[in-house]
């Protein structure tokens, strides 16, 4: 597979997040990943007014990644809709450990780093008897 290509997935997370359904908070969010076959998926998030069952951006990522083909995230871009660098919430880190693993590249505030780096320790399909 090919390097990263940073500047396509942030501009794709940034066009995700205009998807966004978000009544209540206002903050559009949008992820987008490359996978490891070369496509990108794309999430948005889909608030709801019984806030706790507000989707994140990258879990709906999540569905588009098993809905065209599975696969594994290589690298992680989340932005709001005007672009700005957002993190993924513990609950995201979580699925993106799942579903990229430990050497999964998210956009951070420090720099592009590793889901190790990310979520240290994280518990995994390998700490399942």
């Amino acid at each position: 597979m090919s390097t990263v290509d940073w500047d396509v997935l942030r501009a794709a997370a940034v066009e995700a997040a205009a998807s966004a359904y978000c009544p209540y908070s206002g903050l559009q969010v949008g992820s987008a990943a490359l996978c490891e076959d070369g496509r990108v998926v794309v999430g948005c998030n889909v608030e709801n007014a019984a806030y706790g069952v507000a989707l994140c951006a990258e879990c709906t990522m999540a569905g588009q990644l098993r809905l065209t083909g599975g696969g594994r995230f290589v690298a992680v871009a989340c932005r709001s809709g005007k672009g700005e660098l957002l993190m993924p919430c513990g609950r995201c880190r979580q699925v993106l450990y799942e579903l990229g693993g430990p050497d999964c590249l998210v956009d951070t505030p420090r720099g592009v780093l590793p889901m190790r780096d990310v979520l240290p320790d994280a518990f995994g399909p390998e700490d399942l008897p």
